[in-house]
């Protein structure tokens, strides 16, 4: 019973994303709780993970009670959730893929937004890690030199904070408000961030 949920939660979360590398899914809890339809908790390793045109390198997740409808496994149905449960966890993102997201048609118009905040300048061409630093770089239309500028990443107020080394600009990203980030930092060249997250059926 424990495996065919695995099973079932390994689709759920596949079918949730656009790729995934690798998956590694852990369940806690027995086989009785989980014919009574309740799950003590999941634990998610995915690498490699393009969710929403958001490229994250590595997502490690852990969950509180999952509430769901066992009569559908074992009738060979797909995993049906039966109620919202919270998720904490650790996504980290490489330059790389923070510019493949940020070119994406859905969050262009935030990278581009974020150029215009922290530059002065669109479209933002690209981003780079550089020592403990992420760099922004855009090339206004009509010039071919790229401006660029290092910054930091903070959490504040449940969102990411992104400020300049040097000199006093910064953005603040618009949040889902499912979504509170109470940690965020570039460590090991990566953009780190840590939080939790409210996951509907």
């Amino acid at each position: 019973m424990m495996q065919l949920l695995a099973s079932g939660l390994q689709l759920w979360v596949r079918q949730q994303s656009q790729s995934i590398g690798s998956l590694d899914i852990q369940l806690q809890g027995t086989g009785l709780q989980l014919l009574r339809g309740r799950l003590a908790g999941v634990q998610l390793l995915a690498r490699r993970v393009i969710y929403k045109d958001l490229h994250f390198e590595l997502v490690e997740l852990s969950s509180g009670p999952i509430q769901v409808h066992s009569g559908n496994l074992l009738k060979g149905k797909p995993l049906q959730l039966e109620r919202a449960f919270e998720i904490q966890g650790q996504v980290s993102l490489t330059a790389d893929g923070l510019t493949r997201s940020l070119s994406a048609p859905q969050w262009r118009a935030l990278g581009d937004g974020l150029g215009e905040a922290l530059l002065g300048i669109v479209p933002l061409v690209e981003l780079r890690m550089c020592r403990d630093n992420l760099v922004f770089a855009a090339r206004a239309l009509g010039t071919p030199d790229l401006v660029e500028l290092a910054t930091t990443v903070v959490a504040a107020r449940g969102s990411i904070e992104i400020s300049s080394v040097v000199g006093n600009v910064s953005s603040r990203l618009p949040m889902d408000p499912s979504i509170h980030i109470s940690d965020a930092r570039i460590e090991a060249g990566m953009v780190q961030l840590i939080g939790t997250a409210q996951v509907s059926p």
